[in-house]
């Protein structure tokens, strides 16, 4: 208990530190009274008294008080939400009587150490969220992507994507976030793709028609990676992205169906043909081979093109290419075979540049393939064939001068 004269002496002290402390006074009997009305609204004015304060550290004690109460009165932390940024941040983010509107105007309003604090909010309206992004703020974005990025739409996140895109640490924020849209997703590879290959030490120790290829097949696998790995709605709305932007290629579904990621391969001949993905996916499993050639045909692809991915689907319908690298390389080997053979060197314009990544693809999955074997062979050798291979080993080569 206090008497009302000891409080009355803390709040005219000269000294901050003892107003600070009528004002917690203040705002504590505010909260917890429970009597009549003219004593309640005494209180506040007593309240609304400190907010004049020409002390900081007095406004700072009486929003101290007040900061997580539910009881707290609104144009009190509305002013104290405009006020010194030290108090005013910790206002906008933890408040819970200040409304949308009381936001929305301190959005328009505040300067970034405010907008920082709205965007950690634990509940964010849509509109607020709009708000704060159409402030292009990047210290803000990124806050909303770590604290709220739940409470983001999809547009919001693609928004995102595509402003931030070449920022590394905003792009490893948004490939945190679990709910990114594929189309973010992919947007983002591609740019992780592109930066790497333009990074000074990646373009010093490769050539440069190997980095592009290079480039080219590991950003494929994760187009059809991200493809294969979601729902039906969101795969819809991916696979149109691709359409749109021209990146859904032969190349690109040859490559999906190569390294077994069937779903993605039946989902976009499915939108390709218009036709549900069900049956799309039963033709290729199960249908005749004048079945999926009327199926590639009416996804719009040549006829010679779709002799091709019929006669793809033929050969690895046997295979579980998704774990088989030689299973891999053998229905690799018998496309380029049939197509020498049906051709006979004189392959349509449409092929050309199919045979050619075939064939790129045969030498890399040779080459995983190989990968092992001269080690598995020097330890099955006799001991007198590992003899002979370590004394080669310190024999100079001659080579003809230059």
């Amino acid at each position: 208990m206090l008497g009302y004269q000891d409080y009355l002496d803390l709040s005219q002290s000269p000294h901050a530190e003892e107003r600070g402390q009528a004002a917690r006074i203040a705002a504590r009997a505010y909260l917890d009274h429970d009597g009549p009305a003219d004593e309640h609204a005494a209180l506040y004015a007593a309240v609304l008294s400190f907010l004049d304060d020409t002390s900081v550290k007095v406004r700072a004690a009486l929003a101290y008080e007040l900061l997580h109460s539910d009881y707290a009165p609104r144009p009190v932390m509305f002013a104290l939400a405009q006020d010194d940024p030290i108090i005013a941040t910790a206002i906008v983010q933890y408040s819970p009587v200040l409304r949308e509107v009381d936001l929305n105007v301190l959005v328009k309003a505040g300067d970034e150490a405010v907008l920082l604090s709205i965007a950690g909010r634990a509940s964010l309206s849509p509109r607020l969220i709009a708000e704060l992004l159409a402030k292009h703020c990047r210290a803000v974005d990124l806050r909303l992507i770590e604290s709220n990025g739940e409470l983001l739409s999809e547009s919001s996140m693609l928004e995102l994507c595509d402003r931030w895109a070449d920022d590394a640490e905003m792009r490893g924020a948004l490939l945190r976030h679990v709910d990114l849209p594929a189309a973010g997703r992919y947007l983002l590879t591609e740019q992780v793709a592109e930066d790497l290959a333009a990074s000074r030490y990646v373009k010093g120790a490769i050539q440069p028609v190997r980095l592009a290829r290079l480039m080219r097949d590991l950003v494929d696998d994760a187009t059809t990676y991200i493809g294969d790995d979601i729902a039906d709605k969101s795969a819809y709305a991916y696979i149109e992205a691709l359409v749109e932007s021209g990146r859904l290629t032969p190349r690109l579904l040859i490559q999906s169906y190569l390294v077994g990621r069937h779903m993605f391969f039946s989902s976009c001949l499915a939108q390709l043909a218009k036709m549900p993905a069900h049956k799309a996916s039963s033709i290729l499993a199960k249908g005749s081979r004048r079945g999926m050639f009327a199926l590639f045909m009416k996804c719009g692809f040549e006829a010679p093109l779709s002799n091709l991915m019929c006669r793809l689907v033929t050969v690895g319908r046997a295979h579980d290419l998704a774990v088989d690298q030689a299973a891999r390389h053998f229905v690799v080997s018998q496309l380029i075979t049939a197509l020498i053979d049906e051709h006979d060197g004189d392959l349509p314009d449409v092929l050309v540049p199919l045979f050619a990544y075939l064939n790129e693809m045969n030498v890399t999955l040779a080459r995983n393939a190989a990968r092992g074997v001269m080690a598995t062979f020097c330890d099955r050798a006799p001991q007198e064939a590992r003899l002979a291979v370590t004394r080669l080993r310190g024999e100079a080569l001659a080579l003809p001068a230059a």
